[in-house]
């Protein structure tokens, strides 16, 4: 990506728990190798700097203040590659849940009668304000995910990523269905690159990777139906970490 010098990378944080933030510092054995490539120039969690402009700018969390819009677009103004990482920052993740109730209630609930002093808007994803180059799903993002996206861009390679569902890498690991096994499980349309990490453990997928391209939603209810679930505990369900790209 760049031919002289170190590569600037940048870290930044929006509404989340700050997990993928923590996923990248515990990289122990990665990280000097990482260093010896790039330059971090700006890193909440671990440093005090700020740097004009980046090569590329790793941003987790959710959009959910007008102030994360103007921070955001500046963001994206000072960057070459803008990279979304985890469930929030690439549809906005668990606090999209709030959008499917009424914005004036929500801040009344949380704030109280100082609910005035805190603007809030329906929880957004990164690529509904700004161009997004590079997404990296889950809740929290993997390391392994993280390592390879990142390696890609240093090295100037596009990253590879999937866009099949969960159940493909469950099939390759020889795992017993778990809808069979009357457990719950959003595998068929949600995004692989996991691993099939949960149901591999016997836990069901929650769909915090996002939905794989093009899935047919009301299909996709139909079959959760055969297996004895109702239109209301499906929607639910895929309504966790999903709000953002449900059309029902």
């Amino acid at each position: 990506m760049k031919k002289r010098g170190k590569i600037k990378v940048a870290f930044f944080d929006f509404t989340g728990c700050e997990g993928c933030q923590l996923n990248k510092l515990n990289l122990e054995n990665q990280l000097l190798d990482i260093l010896e490539h790039v330059d971090i120039v700006e890193f909440r969690e671990a440093m005090d700097d700020k740097a004009e402009f980046y090569d590329i700018a790793f941003v987790e969390g959710s959009i959910s203040t007008p102030e994360c819009v103007n921070r955001i677009n500046d963001i994206r103004r000072r960057s070459k590659v803008l990279v979304a990482i985890g469930a929030c920052a690439t549809n906005g993740g668990i606090n999209s849940l709030k959008n499917i109730h009424d914005i004036d209630e929500v801040r009344e609930t949380v704030y109280r009668e100082h609910k005035y002093l805190f603007p809030t808007l329906p929880a957004m994803p990164l690529h509904a304000i700004v161009k997004v180059d590079y997404k990296i799903y889950g809740c929290p993002m993997t390391q392994e995910e993280f390592l390879k996206v990142f390696k890609s861009l240093v090295m100037g390679k596009k990253p590879q990523q999937p866009d099949y569902a969960v159940c493909v890498e469950c099939k390759l690991k020889e795992n017993e269905c778990l809808l069979q096994r009357g457990i719950f499980c959003l595998g068929p349309v949600t995004r692989a690159g996991c691993g099939a990490r949960c149901p591999s453990f016997g836990q069901s997928c929650i769909g915090c990777r996002g939905f794989v391209s093009n899935i047919n939603q009301n299909a996709s209810i139909e079959v959760l139906k055969r297996y004895g679930y109702s239109v209301e505990e499906a929607v639910k369900r895929m309504n966790m970490f999903n709000v953002t790209e449900m059309k029902m």
